[in-house]
């Protein structure tokens, strides 16, 4: 398992459906190591609070091998053309991670980076900001539908990380899934 990117981004205002959003979900790549704390990565805001950020949510992460998919149907919306690449930090998330999927993750799971200890609190449950990310309407929907919706975590051992890293995972009590717990709040909504 590698961390690929680590991505951060300040809030900043953006159109959505005509009206100004404050939103941070355009994170940007960084170069070199960053610093995570309690409360998050350096450098890094989120835009509402009552549902991104905290120590619970201090760092959002994502599965690079989604990204693909998230490619072809904006394609396929017309949001993008066939061969653009979507850029690391495109979903939102602050570590784009290699080989680690949502099914092998399990709240009380602690990813082990050399400095760092990171622990999987929730699934991340998408908003209208995440349609207006991808360029169409139906992102977070197909979200739902496919439980790939990445995961929080929260900063058990403050430390740095640095794309190319490699983690481990310690196994937690694994009573609780990311996708079980995903599916079954997304019902409710």
């Amino acid at each position: 398992m590698r961390l690929v990117n680590v991505n951060v981004a300040r809030a900043s205002e953006r159109l959505i459906n005509g009206r100004p959003v404050l939103t941070a979900i355009g994170k940007q790549p960084v170069d070199g190591p960053v610093a995570a704390q309690a409360m998050g990565l350096d450098g890094d805001e989120q835009a509402d609070l009552s549902v991104h950020g905290g120590i619970g949510k201090a760092v959002y992460a994502y599965p690079s091998e989604h990204y693909p998919f998230w490619q072809t149907v904006r394609a396929q919306a017309q949001a993008a053309g066939w061969d653009e690449p979507l850029p690391p930090g495109s979903i939102g998330e602050n570590l784009t991670l290699a080989g680690m999927l949502e099914n092998q993750a399990w709240i009380g799971d602690v990813l082990r980076f050399p400095d760092c200890e990171l622990a999987v609190s929730e699934p991340r449950f998408p908003c209208f900001k995440f349609n207006a990310a991808m360029g169409f309407n139906q992102a977070v929907k197909m979200m739902a539908a496919s439980a790939w919706c990445g995961f929080y975590l929260s900063v058990r051992s403050p430390g740095t990380l640095r794309a190319g890293q490699a983690f481990e995972l310690v196994p937690g009590p694994r009573e609780v899934g990311i996708p079980e717990l995903f599916r079954a709040r997304m019902k409710k909504a």
